[in-house]
């Protein structure tokens, strides 16, 4: 497939890529950094079910991957099943402000995140097909570090319509629509995909010999995403745990826009970093930022402390999202780079359903501390997991 020329620039599409996860994240956010507490305070549903929730909502999103991404390599197209997804994600929101029970929240949940499954693997494996190569880890890092401008910006409108508007949350829900369906019309419009090459055939990925060249390499990074994705539950609990220490209701969409706003910081220059260092070095650092950012957490002694946390959460997520999917094409074959996005995400939706449940269980059986603690020592077994993986090659 070609390539643009080399200038050291990335494409435009790779930019309009970035914009739309960026339009499509204020969206989400300004409901996500909401809704845990809503769901707590004003419905009276339980951690646990929290908890069970957002690990549902999420892994759905992961496994759904799977079915794109192999849709996307049979198929030899990535844009349509993308703009798809995001639609998918768009006609959900209004759905969130109209409901009057959790009932409809769990269904707008739930589709939401099987937009956000069809979307995925398509994105990433178009984002691999744009760029070359040795730009890989840059054009992943921009496309995570605009996401996730989007990801602070919209618990930030969360807080100044709550203000605005004396904590009417149904109204503030309101305003996600517009951004989502501008995301949608940036992406059909603003982002070419390339051609396929002339006589490339099309490639059946779930044959079995096709199959099997998803290699050793391939699984241990695909184990590698699992296992750090055991280690990082939902961000849901980092809403609840600033609830749990006192902060108004007003304010609490303030923890994501911390911590979002550190990862936004951090994904671009450190998606440039992994293109030049080796690639476990960084995911162990990033382990070591999770490890003490759930030790922050978990004793929450002082406001410093805990805003700290929330600080090193956000840099570990700018460490290692963005690396592990450039890790995922580094060694999947260009023509089953959807398949291999999609088998990478069943495996860290598995990972995250649990994670997530394990996390709402300790918190309503033995409060905040164990949940965060927990967190710290899977963290601990992953660094263990990557320094075997690493001694083995």
């Amino acid at each position: 497939m070609p390539h643009p020329p080399q200038t050291g620039r990335l494409p435009a599409s790779i930019w309009a890529l970035g914009f739309v996860s960026l339009l499509m994240d204020i969206s989400s956010e300004l409901i996500h950094s909401l809704l845990p507490v809503f769901m707590v305070s004003v419905l009276g549903i339980s951690m646990f079910t929290v908890g069970l929730l957002e690990g549902a909502a999420e892994a759905t999103a992961l496994i759904v991957k799977v079915f794109s991404g192999t849709l996307s390599d049979w198929w030899g197209k990535r844009k349509p099943l993308a703009l798809l997804g995001y639609g998918l994600g768009a006609i959900t929101k209004p759905l969130f402000a109209l409901a009057t029970s959790v009932e409809p929240i769990i269904a707008a949940r739930l589709i939401d995140r099987v937009g956000k499954g069809l979307r995925g693997a398509p994105r990433d494996a178009l984002i691999a097909d744009i760029v070359p190569s040795e730009q890989r880890g840059a054009a992943f890092g921009l496309r995570q570090s605009l996401d996730t401008v989007g990801a602070f910006l919209g618990p930030m409108l969360a807080v100044a319509f709550m203000l605005l508007w004396a904590n009417d949350v149904r109204t503030v829900l309101w305003v996600a629509v517009i951004p989502a369906f501008l995301c949608v019309a940036l992406l059909a419009w603003g982002v070419t995909e390339p051609e396929r090459a002339p006589g490339q055939a099309r490639v059946n990925p779930i044959r079995r010999e096709n199959l099997h060249r998803l290699d050793r390499r391939f699984w241990g990074v695909a184990v590698l995403g699992g296992v750090f994705t055991l280690a990082r539950f939902s961000e849901a609990f980092l809403v609840l745990r600033a609830q749990d220490g006192g902060l108004p209701m007003a304010w609490v969409p303030a923890v994501l826009i911390a911590m979002n706003m550190v990862f936004a910081l951090g994904a671009y220059p450190l998606g440039k970093l992994a293109d030049r260092m080796d690639h476990r070095s960084l995911l162990a650092a990033g382990l070591v930022l999770l490890v003490l950012a759930d030790l922050l957490l978990a004793g929450y002694a002082n406001e410093a402390g805990f805003w700290l946390g929330i600080a090193l959460w956000g840099l570990h997520m700018a460490a290692t999202q963005g690396l592990l999917a450039a890790m995922v094409a580094d060694v999947a074959p260009a023509e089953l780079r959807g398949t291999a996005y999609g088998f990478f995400n069943l495996v860290c939706g598995l990972a995250l359903l649990v994670a997530s449940t394990l996390a709402g269980w300790l918190w309503d059986q033995a409060g905040p501390q164990a949940t965060f603690l927990a967190g710290a020592a899977i963290a601990c077994l992953a660094l263990v997991v990557l320094w075997l993986e690493s001694h083995k090659r």
